[in-house]
């Protein structure tokens, strides 16, 4: 609590949510009573952490059309005008957008305030950039999304760990120590500083990953590694993903990727050959406009080869967001209502219904998703108003600069922010609101441990809580709303129950005791507890019969392939120092020394082709539109590819929105570029 010498709580950045303490001065110390960090790592981000609380770039009073105003004057200006929005254009004309960061209580909320208290169905979260490929394939093949469905101490257990797409080492160097152990395969376009570690580096060229996935499963059929028994026992659909392999012989697949057969024949056999081993997804293979079918792909490889649903093996994927997991369970993603419930099934909707105390015909369906919603903005048939929090979409959106002319077009913008970040600059109102440790609440990390953030200072005078301004708004509208996090919290236990994501057995005093609760965690009654799920498919699946579902798949080109005009690849992704847009990290200075600027990275037979030298101004330009930054020169990266970090403005200005069928994930991750030196 505030005031105490020393509060445990959690990181405010990535997935791991590693354990540590905030002692007197921001001070921050490791825990060690936390698995994802019990050694007691915390990585550079974690250990500055402290400074987020004492930083003097803190907005601490409401701000109207730029100008400070009382907090009932800012609250009164937005409660009017989305009132006379939603009479002039209907419910649908104001937006709501999320983030991955916010608790398990604000996502809930957020949920519940577009639909009830301004009936709208236009809501959808910054995690629909994160993983929501490896959510739909996890669906379709599991039943159930459960990043992670297993403890991430398994993995310091396993004889080999195979990572497609993810740069722990980079992104959440605490990961690294449970992969110390077993052998590591990294199937990456550029040598990373995960991939150095590696035993085996496949290096395929960029939108190839399905080709590549395809081409293991090919060879794990002719070298008859399959687990037969496993495959009859445990799964269906089998026989019609050995048909369509049929094309992809290693050779082709060589051809594709550029990988070597003889490195495919020996990761596969790899696996095959030990007791226990584990395929994990990144971002990497999923934010592609295949990224689904992508992920898809490494599931079939895992269930070929007898890995989900076994203690000491399994596929999982790598969550990203610090709440990404929780984020998206309980109702700010556009097509899902609390406990991981469809938005269009009947029985969920009376559900909710009950326990929001509206009719259910009045829940609004499924909205646009978040690359849709942000394109929609300020258009004839799109919202006329936004209502941001948690979400820096000027920076993280793809197409950025066109995402920035939409919100220019909106008759209102309201951001909660603690920073001034670039997208709240735009906005008409600005709401100062606590962050991490000024507030507590509950968070879901990667393996689905729901863990609790306990508060450890007290907020700025004039700062209240996301929970707060929601509450306020709402009120105005004629709705009632809890501020308190444990309050909101039992709200969303009994919401969630029944659902996949059930949280209804969990309590914060459980949370507490037991060091977090696994879900699915069901309300037993007062006469016994469930003990929590930290495996949820050792016995059955949650299919309707139990089995894993195989689901063909077939490699696609990139949405946009490389031509004369602009014949290189571009990839994207993050820097150790810094996190997602920024707007946290690049206010802290060590970190800011650490990284001080955004980079193109090209190999060194591309920058003597392009006579560009190390720390040259490079200009990238893709049809959507250009960004410069300081040359690196680099043989870890592919002669046909360049790599920027998109932690700062510029390299999402270039990026494909191009959208993925079934979850509705942007292109981030392959683009066809130009790259010049600046004159």
């Amino acid at each position: 609590m505030p005031g105490s010498d020393v509060t445990a709580t959690h990181c405010p950045y990535c997935a791991l949510q590693c354990g540590m303490e905030i002692g007197p001065g921001a001070a921050i110390t490791p825990r060690t009573d936390i698995p994802a960090n019990a050694s007691g790592a915390l990585c550079q981000k974690g250990w500055t952490a402290g400074e987020l609380l004492t930083n003097g770039e803190r907005l601490t009073t409401p701000l109207l059309h730029g100008e400070p105003v009382a907090w009932d004057v800012a609250l009164d200006y937005v409660a009017d005008r989305l009132s006379a929005i939603r009479a002039e254009h209907g419910p649908d004309a104001v937006a709501v957008f999320g983030g991955g960061g916010l608790t398990n209580e604000k996502a809930y909320s957020l949920g519940k305030f577009a639909r009830v208290a301004l009936g709208t169905s236009q809501i959808d979260y910054n995690g629909r950039f994160c993983m929501s490929s490896a959510a739909a394939a996890s669906i379709r093949a599991f039943g159930m999304d459960r990043g992670m469905p297993f403890p991430i101490t398994d993995l310091a257990e396993a004889d080999v760990v195979l990572l497609a797409g993810a740069n722990v080492a980079e992104t959440m160097p605490p990961f690294v120590r449970h992969v110390s152990g077993p052998r590591v395969i990294v199937i990456d376009p550029r040598r990373t500083q995960t991939a150095k570690l590696a035993w085996l580096h496949l290096q395929p060229a960029p939108g190839t990953d399905l080709a590549l996935a395809l081409g293991l499963l090919h060879l794990a059929l002719a070298d008859d590694l399959v687990d037969e028994a496993y495959v009859g026992a445990r799964t269906t659909g089998f026989e019609e993903v050995r048909t369509s392999l049929s094309a992809w012989w290693p050779e082709r697949v060589e051809r594709i990727t550029g990988v070597p057969v003889h490195q495919m024949r020996q990761a596969v056999r790899a696996m095959a050959a030990v007791d226990k081993a584990y395929i994990l997804t990144g971002r990497g293979a999923e934010q592609h406009a295949k990224g689904t079918d992508t992920v898809t792909a490494y599931i079939n490889l895992a269930l070929a080869l007898g890995l989900p649903g076994r203690h000491g093996s399994g596929y999982g994927c790598i969550t990203g967001q610090g709440n990404g997991q929780g984020g998206r369970e309980h109702g700010q993603k556009a097509d899902q209502l609390p406990g991981y419930r469809k938005i269009d099934d009947p029985a969920a909707r009376a559900h909710m219904a009950e326990i929001w105390g509206i009719a259910a015909e009045d829940i609004p369906g499924p909205g646009r998703s978040a690359y849709e919603l942000l394109d929609a903005l300020g258009t004839r048939e799109g919202p006329r108003a936004l209502l941001l929090f948690g979400s820096n979409p000027i920076i993280s959106a793809p197409a950025s600069e066109h995402v920035a002319e939409r919100i220019a077009a909106l008759d209102l913008l309201v951001t909660c922010d603690f920073v001034m970040s670039e997208t709240a600059a735009l906005a008409d109102v600005v709401f100062p609101v606590t962050q991490w440790a000024e507030e507590g609440g509950t968070m879901t990390n990667l393996e689905g441990r729901v863990l609790l953030r306990q508060q450890a200072v007290a907020p700025p005078e004039g700062v209240r809580s996301d929970l707060d301004v929601i509450s306020a708004l709402a009120a105005r509208l004629g709705h009632r709303f809890e501020t308190e996090p444990v309050k909101v919290f039992d709200e969303l236990r009994r919401a969630s129950a029944g659902g996949p994501a059930d949280y209804s057995g969990i309590t914060y005093e459980r949370i507490t005791a037991e060091t977090g609760v696994f879900w699915p965690c069901p309300d037993l009654g007062p006469a016994r507890e469930h003990p929590g799920t930290p495996r949820p498919f050792l016995d059955s699946f949650a299919t309707p019969d139990g089995r894993a579902r195989f689901v063909p798949v077939q490699h696609r080109p990139p949405a946009e392939e490389i031509d004369a005009d602009y014949p290189l690849y571009l990839s994207t992704g993050r820097v150790l120092a810094h996190y997602q847009s920024g707007a946290q990290t690049r206010r802290i200075a060590p970190l800011v020394r650490a990284a001080p600027e955004p980079y193109v990275e090209l190999h060194p037979d591309l920058a003597e082709q392009l006579d560009i030298v190390p720390g040259d101004v490079v200009r990238v330009s893709s049809r959507r539109g250009e960004a410069k930054a300081v040359a690196r020169i680099s043989d870890a990266i592919r002669r046909d590819t360049v790599f920027m970090p998109f932690h700062w403005e510029g390299a999402n200005r270039l990026t494909n929105p191009a959208l993925d069928p079934t979850s509705r994930m942007p292109e981030f991750k392959v683009s066809a570029v130009r790259v010049e030196r600046d004159s």
